[in-house]
Parts: C-alpha cells; sequence; structure tokens
C-alpha cells in the first residue's frame, strides 16, 4: 500500500520516529503539500495521513485511488467528511490525545496573567531587584486564585481536566452546559468546546458584556469562537483584565490582528498540543488507525 502525510511539519519535524506508519507500507512524507501539488502527490497513493491540510470534495475527487485518510488530530472540520462517505474513503481521527497537554497550556496562560512571572523575570534581569532598597518589590498586582471562580465552557475530557486543576488551587468550578450564567459570570471564563457553524464567534460584545467586569477570557479551543475586534475592544476598554489565547481566528495570524500587542493580552502559538510525548500518541494511534483498516475493523473510524 502506498502511504503518504502531506503536512508533518509540525507534528513530525523529525524528533520521532515514523515506524508506526512506515512498517504498513511504502511511506512519502512530506512536511507540507500545496494544492497545486496535491493531485501529483496523490496519483497512486491508497492511504493519506494529514494534519491541518484541508481535504474538500474537489481535492478527494483527484486522489483515484485513495481509500484512507487519517486526520493527525481530534479535530475533522478540515476533511469532508460527507464526500468521502460518498467515495467510499475511511476516514479515522486521534480522539482526546491532548487532554493533559492542552489543559497545561489552559492553565500555564492563566498563570502567566495572574502571577506575571515573565514581567518579574524582566525586571530581575533588568537589575530591578539588585537595585531594590528592600527583599522584594512589587512591579504589578500578582492575583490569588483560590476562592476565584472559574467557568468551563466545553465540558469534556479537556474542560474536566482544567477544572480538576483549579478545583486543587481552590476555585470554584462552574459548567457553562450545567449553569450558563454562572459560568459567563465566573472570574475566569476558560473555553474548550469544538468549533461549529453554530458556536462560531459566540464570544462577542454581547456576550462579553454579560460577563464579570475585571474577568479573564482563556482560550485554547479554537480561535473562530471569539469575535477578535469585539475582544480587543474589552481588554482596552478595561472591562475584561486579561485574556490568555492559544489560538486565534487565523493562523498565522495576519498583520493588524488586533489582540496581537495588546498588553493584557497573552498570546502563544497555537502549541498546546507541542509536547513531544502528546505528538508521539498521534503518530503511533495515526499507525494503529490504518491498521485496524487494513484488517477490515474500525478504529477511531469517523467514516
Amino acid at each position: 500500500m502506498k502511504l503518504a502525510f502531506l503536512d508533518s511539519a509540525i507534528i513530525n519535524p523529525g524528533d520521532i520516529s515514523w515506524e508506526p506508519i512506515e512498517r504498513l507500507g511504502s511511506f512519502t512524507n512530506y512536511k507540507r503539500t500545496s494544492r497545486e501539488e496535491f493531485a501529483e502527490r496523490m496519483a497512486e497513493t491508497e492511504a493519506v495521513f494529514v494534519d491541518s491540510f484541508a481535504l474538500p470534495a474537489a481535492l478527494l475527487q483527484q486522489a483515484p485511488e485513495l481509500k484512507f485518510i487519517g486526520i493527525a488530530a481530534t479535530g475533522f472540520n478540515h476533511v469532508d467528511l460527507e464526500k468521502a462517505k460518498e467515495l467510499g474513503i475511511a476516514v479515522a481521527n486521534v480522539p482526546a490525545y491532548s487532554t493533559d497537554a492542552v489543559a497545561q497550556q489552559a492553565i500555564s496562560l492563566l498563570l502567566s496573567i495572574t502571577n506575571r512571572v515573565e514581567l518579574y523575570n524582566q525586571a530581575v534581569a533588568a537589575g530591578e531587584w539588585q537595585k531594590s532598597k528592600d527583599y522584594t518589590f512589587i512591579k504589578a498586582p500578582v492575583t490569588l486564585l483560590a476562592g476565584r471562580s472559574i467557568g468551563i465552557v466545553g465540558y469534556g475530557s479537556i474542560g474536566k481536566k482544567v477544572a480538576k486543576i483549579a478545583e486543587a488551587f481552590g476555585m470554584t468550578v462552574n459548567v457553562y452546559s450545567k449553569d450558563p450564567q454562572a459560568a459567563i459570570q465566573s472570574d475566569i471564563l476558560s473555553l474548550h468546546c469544538p468549533l461549529t457553524r453554530e458556536n462560531a464567534k459566540m464570544v462577542d460584545k454581547a456576550f462579553i458584556e454579560q460577563m464579570k467586569d475585571g474577568a479573564i477570557l482563556i482560550n485554547t479551543a479554537r480561535g473562530g469562537l471569539v469575535d477578535e475586534e469585539a475582544l480587543a475592544e474589552a481588554l482596552k476598554s478595561g472591562k475584561l483584565a486579561g485574556a490568555g489565547l492559544d489560538v486565534l481566528a487565523k493562523e498565522p495570524p495576519e498583520e493588524g490582528n488586533p489582540l496581537i500587542g495588546l498588553e493584557n493580552c497573552w498570546i502563544t502559538p497555537h502549541i498546546g498540543f507541542i509536547p513531544v510525548e502528546t505528538r508521539k500518541i498521534v503518530i503511533d494511534t495515526c499507525g494503529r488507525n490504518l491498521e485496524s483498516f487494513m484488517k477490515g475493523e474500525s478504529l477511531n473510524r469517523l467514516v
């Protein structure tokens, strides 16, 4: 069987073995693939793996030998499942592989905002502690999380993990699906739901107006859940005290993104899933999914 990975640059830049996939056929690894290169690379390919490379109906029709699509991620909105089913192409994903890593990233963003570790580290490196007349100095407020409330939007595996960590800090957890108003009115609101047509830009001006004054927004789910212009205005006005984002609506962001550069907005470049341990799970599961398909089984099948 001829196998290919079309966009492996992030999932495996070279620090993980391809053996779980390589052992199953003649494997070609492409770091990146353009739409123009797709037809040629797929001419004889029977099983393909993609990370974020989109497979709409128009491209699926250009892959005459394709029998299996392995999504090297949990989300699958970038693959046309209906067209794949129509063409008789099996599709499998990697569910819940990044629970611990993304929960850790969400909490890291929250602690960056509340504890200002980077700011204080920079101050020490700049000599401010050495020049201090006292044994310490206060450059910016540090916020205690114990006794605060956190709203969780999306109470799947990641949301539950974040809730568990928050409870360990002594925080009160409000689950959006159980009590929307309590969640929205929490001191911190953390997004962990998938992006759908129905909830796109759910965190808009009207939503933010319902949030508690001085609240913090954390988003490690999907950038499209947030109206970035509305969030930028809320951060500038002080309606929200801060935001910690690992995702943006467009990635990489365009020049002029209204959130980049705001002093009360902490942004990381979609790295929640990036630990090598997490990415190894992706490669291993991709291999097991294809092997299952070859045996006539349906491990992690979407179609």
